[in-house]
C-alpha cells in the first residue's frame, strides 16, 4: 500500500480506509507509520516488518492470513517493494494462493521525473547506486547510454561522493537531484552535474536523482585524444578498478565497443 512521501495529505480515500478496517498493519519503521496513523485518528495495530526481520516474520504473517486475518504492507513513504521491504512477504503470499492487491499512491520517482520537467514517454528506474565508488562508476557506466531518462535513489551521506562519480563517467550531462518532496521545505536543483554538485541541498533526508536520456550526439561523443584517453584510464585503474572493468567504464561513457576502446587504448600506448 502506497503512503505519503512526505505531505500527508497526499493519501488516498482507499488508502486510509483499508488502514482503519484491516486487522495488523505491517509497517518498515512503526515510529514513522504512527504519525501517519495518528494524524487520520487510526487504531489499527502495527508491527514491524523491514530488510532485517522480513525473512523471520514472514511465517508468522502468513499464518495469520490463513485464520482468515487481513494484512496492510506499508514502507516508510511510496510504494513497498519498490526499493523498500516487502518481496519476500508479498512473494510468499502470492505462492500460498493468498490475494495480494496493490493500494497505489504517492511515488518518488514519478514525483520527481514530474517535478524536475525532465519526463519523456518513458523512463528507466535503477533504484540504489553501489555504496562503493568502483562499484557504483561500473554501475553508472551501465547507464550512461541509455536512451531514456534515468531516475535512481541516493542517500545523504553518499550523495555528493556518487554525483562525482556520475560526473566522471558522464561527464557535462543535466540531472536534477530532489529532496523532501511534497514538503515545505521541498528543493530541486537541476542543470549540469558539475553545477548540481555547487548548489546541492544540505544533505538530509533521502535524495531522488533524475538523469536526462543520453541524447545522439552524447551516444557517438568522440573517444578523447590520446593523451587525455590513457590518464583517464589512469584514474580509474588508480581508484582500484582491474584494467578491464575500466576499459568497459571508458567504452560506456564514449559510446564504443569494449573491443574498440581496447584498441584505442593499445594504439596510446604505442605512441606515447
Amino acid at each position: 500500500m502506497s503512503t505519503p512521501i512526505g505531505n500527508l495529505e497526499d493519501v488516498t480515500y482507499r488508502a486510509i480506509r483499508v488502514l482503519r478496517d484491516v486487522d495488523l498493519i505491517a509497517a518498515e519503521d512503526t515510529r514513522r507509520t504512527a504519525r501517519l496513523l495518528d494524524h487520520y485518528g487510526i487504531a489499527t495495530r502495527c508491527i514491524s516488518l523491514h530488510e532485517h526481520n522480513e525473512a523471520r516474520r514472514t511465517a508468522g504473517l502468513l499464518a495469520r492470513l490463513a485464520d482468515g486475518q487481513t494484512l496492510a504492507m506499508v514502507s516508510d513513504a511510496g510504494t513497498p517493494l519498490i526499493s523498500d521491504p516487502g518481496r519476500r512477504l508479498a512473494r510468499a503470499a502470492i505462492g500460498a494462493g493468498f490475494r495480494v492487491e496493490a493500494v497505489p499512491g504517492a511515488s518518488a520517482v514519478l514525483t520527481a521525473l514530474v517535478a524536475s520537467g525532465l519526463a519523456g514517454d518513458s523512463f528507466t528506474f535503477a533504484g540504489f547506486p553501489p555504496s562503493r565508488s568502483n562499484a557504483r562508476q561500473q554501475w553508472y557506466g551501465a547507464l550512461a547510454r541509455e536512451p531514456r531518462p534515468v531516475v535512481f535513489f541516493e542517500a545523504p551521506h553518499r550523495i555528493r561522493a556518487s554525483l562525482a562519480d556520475l560526473e566522471a563517467v558522464v561527464g557535462k550531462r543535466t540531472i536534477a537531484v530532489c529532496r523532501e518532496m511534497t514538503k515545505v521545505h521541498e528543493e530541486l536543483v537541476s542543470g549540469p552535474i558539475c553545477d548540481v554538485l555547487d548548489g546541492l541541498p544540505e544533505p538530509r533526508g533521502e535524495f531522488t536523482v533524475v538523469l536526462t536520456s543520453a541524447a545522439p550526439a552524447d551516444r557517438l561523443a568522440a573517444v578523447p585524444p590520446e593523451a587525455e584517453l590513457l590518464k583517464e584510464l589512469g584514474r580509474l585503474t588508480d581508484n582500484g578498478l582491474s584494467r578491464r572493468a575500466s576499459i568497459r567504464s571508458l567504452a560506456a561513457k564514449y559510446d564504443v565497443s569494449s573491443r574498440q576502446m581496447y584498441q584505442a587504448i593499445e594504439v596510446a600506448r604505442e605512441r606515447s
